[in-house]
């Protein structure tokens, strides 16, 4: 009887003396937990490599499967960007065409992780990873929390522009990576399909899609006349294939590929005498009697507004 009662005794002052009052002494410290997520981390990358190999994809299928994202004209519309390179022009699988070729492809990793946080800027890494062959796209990179506009450039405070800033650069350099695990064979086959589902026009009247066309270019500071000036005619007789160009146009606007005097020089932006002033951000000072100038309203050169860029989008939905 007396062996029984002092054992638990002992066992309270051992615990007593671990504790020290310190604390919970099986609490995982601060270095164990970052090694316990690298570990878990570890083998999450090890079970999706062992499953790759277990359920290879089918590229027969996968090709298909590709075709047939590429018929979708919501998909076709912001499949390829365009951008002026010199006396050249670039062309090129958007964001959303890559994700989609990698979505359809099969097990491929792809994403953007936020490395570090300092102040005024972040290093970021965006990767593409085929668990199948094991090749994998790594690009690693600073983000400066400054944006700039034509009207000069400014440092970024807010947490959600910062993060919207380095989602928007991430997303580039992790299409860059996509790219260079997909066969460019089928990058090329599906850009050819998206530009086959465009070509075949829209149920849409024309007159109607080049009214949308000229609102979805305004909030980039991009008016009908300047719209007009590269065309070389009046917008009114634009052709089908001169809007397909237009929507590729947008598209890199909208993807911060290209700035916006790369297609419409500054020289087609200025205002005449007939009312236009207000329109382009020129004001009149009533008190004065003098007009003054007045800031030039500068599209986000960066992102735009969630509801404003979806609304964009789906103007050229047909």
């Amino acid at each position: 009887m007396a062996e029984t009662k002092k054992q638990p005794e002992i066992e309270v002052k051992s615990i007593q003396k671990q504790d020290g009052g310190f604390g919970d002494p099986a609490a995982p410290q601060p270095g164990g937990m970052m090694e316990m997520a690298s570990t878990r981390a570890a083998q999450e990358v090890q079970a999706a490599m062992v499953v790759a190999k277990r359920f290879p994809r089918d590229e027969a299928t996968a090709y298909q499967k590709i075709m047939r994202a590429c018929q979708r004209p919501s998909l076709a519309t912001q499949a390829v960007y365009t951008y002026p390179r010199g006396n050249q022009t670039v062309t090129g699988p958007s964001i959303r065409m890559a994700e989609e070729i990698a979505r359809s492809w099969g097990n491929i990793d792809f994403g953007i992780i936020e490395l570090e946080q300092r102040t005024g800027e972040s290093d970021v890494m965006a990767y593409a990873w085929d668990l199948e062959t094991n090749t994998r796209q790594t690009k690693i990179f600073t983000v400066k929390h400054v944006r700039h506009t034509r009207s000069g450039s400014y440092d970024l405070t807010d947490p959600r522009d910062i993060y919207e800033m380095t989602a928007n650069q991430g997303a580039r350099r992790m299409r860059a990576c996509i790219l260079g695990v997909i066969p460019g064979d089928i990058q090329e086959a599906a850009i050819a399909a998206c530009e086959k589902t465009l070509s075949q026009g829209s149920k849409e009247p024309l007159v109607d899609r080049i009214k949308k066309m000229v609102v979805a270019f305004e909030p980039f500071g991009v008016s009908k006349d300047m719209i007009e000036k590269r065309l070389g005619h009046v917008i009114t007789t634009t052709s089908e294939a001169e809007v397909v160009q237009l929507q590729k146009i947008f598209l890199t606007l909208r993807d911060n590929m290209a700035a916006v005097t790369d297609y419409f020089p500054s020289d087609t932006a200025a205002p005449d005498t007939n009312g236009k002033k207000e329109k382009f951000g020129f004001g009149k000072d009533k008190k004065a009697g003098k007009e003054k100038d007045k800031d030039e309203p500068v599209a986000d050169e960066e992102k735009a507004d969630d509801k404003s860029a979806k609304k964009n989008e789906k103007l050229f939905e047909k």
